[in-house]
């Protein structure tokens, strides 16, 4: 995120989510412009939809939410797809593999290992915006260049320990 804010853990902190998801989708607008892509009103409106909450969503609720908002439009799911595609290759939102699901991307555009933290009570996730260095440091050490990496680490958050 352009934001001099840290964004890690964010989920699991008490901030005006408002203002989080205002922020993200402006920052992700403003890549599509510099990157000269289409930010297609499906595909921001699927963005807008994961931005909701820090909890991730499967491909189907996405679409049940679309056709909900507006009946006389009945997508597909190969739209949702689609448009998912091209969020997840701009690196606006990210797939939590354990989850099959989406959820938005803290820091829009960034290069690098995404590592989560999941609630299993509440569901929220939490994207950590520190690099994975052990990891990193661990493949170069042995000559292996990282391609992609997920971690993703389940448990429970404060708030969910004190229930």
């Amino acid at each position: 995120m352009s934001s001099d804010k840290t964004r890690h853990c964010l989920a699991f902190e008490h901030h005006d989510h408002r203002l989080c998801q205002h922020e993200l989708l402006a920052t992700a607008r403003d890549l599509c412009k510099l990157r000269r892509l289409k930010l297609t009103p499906r595909r921001q409106q699927v963005l807008e939809i994961l931005l909701q909450s820090h909890q991730p969503m499967g491909a189907y609720d996405i679409l049940a939410q679309i056709n909900k908002a507006d009946v006389n439009a009945q997508i597909a799911p190969p739209i949702v797809y689609r448009a998912l595609d091209f969020l997840l290759e701009e690196g606006l939102i990210h797939r939590i593999e354990c989850r099959n699901a989406f959820i938005g991307c803290i820091d829009p555009g960034h290069q690098g290992a995404a590592q989560f933290l999941i609630c299993k009570g509440c569901e929220k996730v939490a994207e950590l915006d520190k690099p994975a260095s052990t990891l990193h440091s661990e493949a170069s050490r042995v000559g292996f260049v990282i391609d992609h990496s997920v971690v993703e680490v389940t448990g429970f958050c404060a708030d969910c320990q004190q229930k």
